[in-house]
């Protein structure tokens, strides 16, 4: 293999390697914000329940 041949392979690899990470970083981004969505979420229910205790406690069904 030549030099300006193991340039270029290596100058990908390089891109290659940047693009990943930018890759992986918008994942960890957008899995922090799903994240705190859910935490959002979460307290929300709890509030619910904080105000009306009674709402959802009891299930009617009848066949």
């Amino acid at each position: 293999m030549d030099i300006p041949e193991l340039s270029m392979a290596m100058s990908a690899n390089a891109l290659q390697t940047q693009v990943s990470t930018a890759v992986l970083d918008k994942t960890l981004d957008l899995t922090e914000d799903l994240g705190m969505s859910m935490v959002g979420l979460i307290d929300q229910a709890v509030m619910e329940t904080s105000v009306n205790p009674n709402v959802g406690a009891n299930l009617d069904i009848s066949i």
